[in-house]
């Protein structure tokens, strides 16, 4: 098999196919949850709203297929951007008020709206959308990001962030209005709010490792 780049109709899909294949790896864009649920590696990439994303997933079964394959049988996952929301037990993002779609809930949390104003009382633009530093937290050994230096910039483009209740889940972080997790970590499960696949040498440095993680070499 090959990794899986999950295609739940929410973009970048052959950026990311041609990302790994450019590092190395085999991947293939699908759809269908008994492709998905064989896969080596799983990586699901997204621009877009929760609540959509979330009802496509589970309509078509892939939902259940990466949580088979990636909580039960313990491959690689990585969520890229919407992705990485995902992760997340529930997002409000395209529901009514105090009303919550369902996430894969492999980390405890959920995910809100971006803060636009600083606590200075100055404003910034939401969306996010541009090249931003991440910062790794201390002692954090995240192997997606060996050899990636600290402070490195990478591209963003979100309205929405995640809030983790383990803080050990929380890798790095980035500011913008405020300070937010940019990438998470739980075992096997791996999460980033920026785009590796366009954000040149050190995105495609992230790519190649993960599927040193997925091969174990």
């Amino acid at each position: 098999m090959a990794i899986a780049i999950v295609d739940y109709a929410k973009g970048n899909l052959m950026s990311c196919c041609r990302g790994m294949q450019s590092v190395g790896y085999d991947a293939v864009i699908t759809d269908d949850p008994k492709v998905i649920v064989m896969a080596d590696g799983i990586i699901l990439p997204g621009v877009g709203a929760f609540a959509d994303a979330s009802a496509t997933m589970l309509a078509t079964g892939q939902m259940q297929a990466i949580r088979t394959r990636v909580a039960d049988d313990g491959v690689p996952f990585l969520g890229i951007c919407l992705g990485m929301q995902l992760i997340m037990e529930r997002g409000d993002e395209g529901m009514p008020a105090g009303q919550w779609a369902e996430g894969l809930g492999f980390m405890r949390g959920h995910c809100v709206r971006m803060a636009d104003v600083r606590q200075d009382g100055t404003k910034v633009k939401v969306p996010h959308v541009g090249w931003n530093s991440v910062r790794f937290l201390p002692g954090d050994d995240n192997p997606l990001f060996a050899g990636v230096p600290q402070d490195t910039f990478f591209y963003f483009t979100h309205s929405y962030r995640s809030v983790c209740e383990d803080e050990a889940d929380v890798s790095a972080v980035s500011e913008h209005a405020e300070c937010f997790p940019s990438v998470v970590r739980k075992g096997n499960i791996f999460g980033t709010q920026f785009h590796p696949e366009k954000s040149s040498t050190w995105g495609l440095q992230v790519l190649k490792n993960f599927g040193s993680l997925v091969y174990g070499h």
